[in-house]
């Protein structure tokens, strides 16, 4: 490479690029690497050429070697052992479950023994581990590789749970879990790997944990989600403006620790709320978010809250039922105008 070339080459490593999420994950996983010599992949088949059930990981064992981009063998509980020794032993690990229904095959590892370890120990042991999972209800995965089973992680007190919606956040918010000193389980949600860009900033870009985002503006009705669902409620909310509805999403991005200062400050101001997310209904986190709002604001809804998730039934085989299991659009929208008073079209 020619120095003007190789300047060029530097120079675009500074400027934002247009990624997808697939590609913004791996680009903060690249920006990690060569922070941190502590810090270190592992997970099955993620080495090239592979990359990764999803390439994700493309290029990073041959830039880095295969000591920090580990290829395991097909057991999570051994993906999540190796991770929680070498946290403890002060390095930072980035272990991929290759998919959330397997989180169950580890669980004991990572909700007994990581989640707990700082508090067991008086906080002298520090667990800074990163467990990256993938999942998603419409790609015909079946019912053992799509669950959405963020609730009972947020259940196990000692884990921070993010659920990112777009590539810039993906990457901020990868960036801060992996140097953060506490176990964090980052949700991938498939749908969004290659289902738009955006620009992404280069370099050591990161996003607080514990913050929620405005993704919409809205002063009628507040929409609290998080994940693929933050894009189908934006779309169902640039629908109804046309009708004079004033829809504010709230894209929750961490649920834990959950932001409850701008989501009781949303609905304070609209007086009205929608939960969506794509897990089932019972015991799921919409169920934590009703009872926070009605606790605290009861006295000022104009509305009960109103839940729109998946049904209580294991996913679908068959595109016509994911599709029809699916918290889409239709039914965010009825919702909405359920509690806004529209009733149907």
């Amino acid at each position: 490479m020619t120095t003007v070339a190789k300047r060029e080459n530097e120079a675009n490593q500074t400027k934002p690029r247009k990624l997808g999420m697939a590609q913004a994950i791996g680009d903060a996983l690249d920006v990690a690497l060569g922070l941190d010599e502590s810090v270190f992949e592992l997970g099955e088949d993620i080495q090239d050429p592979s990359g990764g059930g999803w390439g994700i990981h493309t290029g990073l064992s041959t830039k880095y070697g295969p000591a920090r981009v580990r290829h395991t063998p097909i057991s999570e509980q051994a993906i999540m052992g190796a991770a929680i020794g070498s946290a403890i032993s002060g390095m930072r690990p980035v272990a991929e479950i290759m998919l959330m229904n397997f989180v169950h095959v580890c669980a004991d590892q990572l909700i007994n023994h990581a989640a707990k370890l700082r508090y067991m120990s008086g906080g002298r042991t520090p667990v800074p581990l990163t467990v990256r999972t993938t999942t998603g209800t419409g790609g015909g995965f079946g019912a053992q590789h799509s669950d959405m089973l963020e609730g009972p992680l947020v259940h196990a007190a000692g884990l921070k749970v993010v659920v990112p919606s777009n590539p810039v956040d993906a990457k901020g918010l990868l960036l801060t879990s992996i140097f953060d000193d506490d176990p964090v389980v980052f949700v991938e949600m498939s749908g969004l790997y290659y289902s738009g860009k955006a620009e992404v900033p280069a370099g050591d870009h990161r996003v607080p944990l514990g913050k929620a985002r405005v993704a919409r503006a809205g002063s009628d009705v507040t929409v609290l989600t998080y994940g693929r669902q933050v894009v189908e409620s934006l779309s169902v909310a640039e629908q109804l403006a046309a009708e004079g509805v004033d829809v504010e999403v709230i894209d929750l991005r961490t649920l834990n620790p959950l932001d409850t200062e701008t989501v009781l400050g949303s609905v304070a101001r609209t007086k009205r709320a929608v939960i969506v997310h794509e897990a089932v209904r019972r015991n799921g986190f919409g169920a934590e978010l009703a009872a926070t709002v009605h606790e605290e604001l009861f006295g000022e809804l104009a509305a009960p809250v109103r839940r729109v998730t998946a049904p209580d039934v294991p996913v679908p085989y068959a595109k016509t039922l994911e599709d029809a299991f699916l918290p889409g659009p239709a039914r965010i929208e009825a919702a909405v105008r359920d509690v806004v008073g529209l009733g149907g079209k």
